[in-house]
């Protein structure tokens, strides 16, 4: 009997814990996020058939769980600029400077816009031939339509997903009566959320099954050593890079070796201005090493514009 009561205890603690660790790995910003605009991810699948868990991790990566400028000032949560739109506008710094963003009044047409967008372009109509529960199809979809030219975004939309269990709000329905358009500012919270004090600052990603972080203005491979327990010379190791290279903002830093072969569905890959090796297998989560082999190249040659590389 001592036995057993010993051993019960030490499960208890052991589950405490682990539900401790678990809540530890969630990012208080993206909870918060979750929490105030879960409802309206859950109206657009109700009326279009886009999964809510899809518009939802979409939101949250495009707008920095609502923390982003464009997001705060503009109520713009998808990152949508401005072709064919006649409403208010704001200017922001992307891909060139000064580019225009469309400004909302509310959140909520922020969120009306977005499945708007995805409805009337022809590139993304075979998406709503999909399920409307298939939160995976539809994350590799909107990456093979163009919505992205990450080669990860899939996988960063699955990730997060299936990190925050964004797939539950796909299951339920929502009262679209309830929530008529008329009484929608009421209906939904939709105010804009200010500064969180987050369990990690970094949201912990997956591509090509192997988890990743994206670094920061101000980041270096020493403080991401530290925040996230991970000795600096392994850190550096799983990156393949040297001690001597410095960490610059947007770069995505593997938190494990990365793997001998591209994810299923990447199988080849065009070579475009300004891509190397190095970037190449980094962005598709390959081992450097491993994607000259693939290609029976010699480590000494780059890889040139045009070029079609094995990714598989």
């Amino acid at each position: 009997m001592r036995i057993k009561s010993f051993l019960s205890i030490v499960l208890l603690i052991y589950l405490l814990n682990a539900d401790s660790l678990y809540s530890q790995s969630k990012n208080q910003a993206y909870i918060n996020y979750i929490q105030n605009f879960h409802k309206l991810a859950m109206l657009q699948q109700a009326e279009h058939g886009i999964p809510a868990s899809i518009t939802l991790s979409q939101g949250l990566l495009e707008s920095g769980a609502g923390q982003s400028e464009l997001a705060r000032k503009s109520n713009n949560h998808f990152g949508i600029k401005c072709h064919d739109w006649q409403g208010d506008k704001t200017y922001h710094n992307d891909d060139a400077q000064g580019e225009c963003f469309r400004k909302y009044k509310h959140v909520l047409d922020s969120y009306e816009d977005h499945s708007t967008f995805l409805k009337t372009r022809a590139r993304y109509a075979f998406l709503f031939q999909l399920s409307p529960t298939d939160y995976e199809a539809w994350a590799h979809g909107l990456k093979k339509a163009g919505y992205a030219t990450d080669p990860s975004y899939a996988f960063k939309l699955i990730s997060i997903i299936e990190n925050y269990d964004l797939h539950q709000y796909d299951l339920h329905k929502i009262d679209v009566k309830q929530a008529d358009h008329t009484n929608a500012q009421d209906f939904f919270s939709n105010n804009q959320i200010g500064t969180v004090t987050a369990y990690r600052t970094h949201q912990i990603y997956k591509n090509n099954r192997v988890k990743f972080v994206v670094s920061q203005v101000g980041d270096s491979y020493a403080s991401l050593s530290e925040e996230l327990n991970i000795s600096e010379k392994r850190l550096r190791r799983y990156n393949e890079v040297n001690e001597f290279t410095e960490l610059l903002p947007n770069t995505q830093v593997y938190l494990r070796y990365k793997k001998s072969k591209a994810a299923r569905g990447y199988s080849h890959h065009v070579v475009k201005s300004g891509e190397s090796m190095y970037s190449i297998a980094h962005n598709y989560g390959i081992k450097l090493e491993k994607l000259y082999k693939l290609n029976e190249m010699p480590y000494d040659k780059g890889a040139h514009l045009g070029q079609v590389l094995k990714l598989r």
